[in-house]
């Protein structure tokens, strides 16, 4: 076996763990917004959203079992799970932790939603911003692949879309997604019904 298999897998899984991440905030963001209007049904959007959420969080431990089966340079569990505990690029590390716990948080309070009052869930959930800067941080401060334009360039794309989704979702009415309904009862013979639109 290649002595930097492990090394070409944590560094593999690593990328794709931060693909999902910062895709699932942006699926997360196009549902909310409903920027694709009837084309795109929400209850596909949030199907994709809960399963890449899942697919991060696989990504994730398989990134961490591939740095553990690594020789070049050692780490731990306590290397792995507690902040700036790594001998090894410290801070750069410790983004890499932030951005899992978070993570781990908002899929076990997702699983949980039924559970948990709709503020709490909200609140928890919206953190999910913050675990995509950590990864980001943790992939261009620790990642041996941050110089590939790819890499440089992709967090600025994400923030690109992310910026058109939330301007879509500010500039959008709150009700857009029921207009149609409205525009129907408004040409309806009756008047009576025209407060019920409200």
């Amino acid at each position: 076996m290649n002595p930097q298999f492990w090394w070409y897998v944590a560094r593999a899984t690593g990328v794709m763990a931060w693909v999902g991440a910062v895709g699932a905030v942006l699926i997360g963001l196009a549902l909310a917004s409903r920027i694709g209007g009837r084309q795109v049904p929400p209850a596909w959007l949030l199907a994709l959203h809960r399963h890449v959420g899942a697919l991060t969080v696989a990504l994730v431990g398989a990134h961490l079992g591939a740095l553990v089966a690594d020789t070049y340079v050692h780490f731990g569990l306590a290397d792995l799970l507690v902040p700036f505990a790594a001998g090894w690029g410290t801070g750069a590390v410790a983004w890499g932790v932030v951005a899992m716990w978070l993570l781990l948080v908002i899929e076990a309070t997702s699983l949980a939603k039924r559970r948990l009052r709709a503020r709490t869930w909200r609140a928890i959930h919206l953190s999910s911003y913050a675990s995509a800067l950590a990864a980001t941080a943790h992939m261009v401060t620790a990642g041996t692949d941050a110089s590939n334009p790819l890499l440089r360039w992709g967090p600025i794309a994400v923030v690109a879309v992310a910026a058109c989704f939330l301007t879509y979702r500010a500039l959008m009415p709150r009700h857009a997604g029921r207009r149609p309904a409205a525009s129907a009862a408004a040409t309806a013979p009756s008047a009576a019904s025209a407060p019920s639109i409200r």
